[in-house]
């Protein structure tokens, strides 16, 4: 017990020094290049901080682990939304981009109406069944090539200028790039691992082990990006990271795990879809009430307030 938890405290740091790393040359790379911090966040960001979702998702596919797998990407989802950019914008109000509200925001909800849509084959069409097939999968991949498409129009349309950044050289940006995405690869394995070994100890199932232990711990990269990046005034990276990374793991890592093995889709998790798809709406709704297009402090406080709410629900639902 003791070893486990000082493995968990050491993925920790580990966790804190990658986000600190990959902010800063995520961020260098956006003032050479002249791209947004926004597309930086939505692509460079969001892909690396999703790597820890893709990893448990491959394997609990080839494990057979359909409930942690689903359970993985709808709790990252939601943990993603109400915990992380809750607590950023606890810390620094986050001014979100117009094009994030009208384009990136609505494509995350898209996407977890889609989850509902094609698990649900026993609602929808009469089977005797509910599973993501391989055939939702390659149509979710089908989709990430469209949102690729648009992320690369975007980045076309032109840089802006990006203040105060810190700016390094072109090998120095790619070294804290990539350790910074290896250190929250890192970082977030050893964290999970050591909370799915504390966690079955205390007796709780695969699914609520996905839904909270896996899900905020592979959360847990984007959470310390975010935190990182509002702490540094980031915003365009903080609010990226999320809404690109909620992207993601939809039409990329669930896309490609259900082209690997189809997953049984139970029933039971329609329900935190359905909390998943009210986060996606809550935030989209956000930027229209107090100061507009802007996540602010009693925001981010409420959504950490329904996040505790949505957990001890899941507690009491074990």
């Amino acid at each position: 017990m003791t070893v486990t938890i000082i493995i968990l405290i050491l993925g920790l740091v580990i966790l804190i020094a990658g986000a600190e790393g990959l902010v800063r040359g995520a961020s260098s790379f956006a003032r050479r290049f002249g791209i947004t911090p926004l597309v930086i966040g939505l692509t460079v960001v969001a892909f690396g901080t999703s790597t820890p979702e893709l990893f448990v998702n491959i394997y609990s596919a080839f494990k057979g682990a359909s409930d942690i797998a689903i359970g993985n990407i709808i709790g990252s989802n939601i943990a993603n939304i109400f915990l992380i950019l809750g607590l950023s914008a606890v810390i620094a109000p986050l001014a979100v981009k117009k094009n994030t509200i009208w384009k990136e925001i609505p494509f995350a909800l898209l996407a977890v109406l889609l989850v509902f849509l094609m698990g649900n084959d026993a609602m929808f069409d009469r089977v005797p069944f509910n599973e993501l097939t391989r055939t939702d999968g390659f149509a979710l991949i089908a989709i990430f090539v469209i949102f690729m498409y648009y992320i690369v129009s975007l980045a076309k349309s032109g840089g802006q200028d990006n203040g105060d950044i810190a700016s390094y050289t072109i090998p120095v940006s790619l070294m804290l790039t990539i350790s910074g995405i290896a250190g929250l690869v890192m970082g977030g394995k050893l964290l999970v691992d050591q909370a799915i070994i504390l966690a079955r100890l205390a007796g709780m199932s695969e699914a609520l082990i996905g839904l909270t232990i896996v899900a905020v711990g592979t959360s847990l990269p984007e959470l310390a990006t975010s935190v990182v990046a509002a702490l540094h005034k980031e915003d365009d990276i903080a609010v990226g990271n999320v809404v690109g990374s909620n992207i993601f793991n939809v039409f990329w890592i669930l896309g490609v795990t259900s082209i690997i093995l189809p997953l049984p889709f139970n029933p039971r998790v329609n329900i935190d879809v359905g909390v998943s798809i009210l986060a996606t709406f809550l935030l989209f709704l956000a930027m229209f009430v107090g100061k507009k297009h802007k996540l602010e402090r009693w925001q981010g406080a409420l959504f950490v307030t329904l996040y505790g709410i949505y957990i001890g629900y899941l507690i009491m639902r074990g």
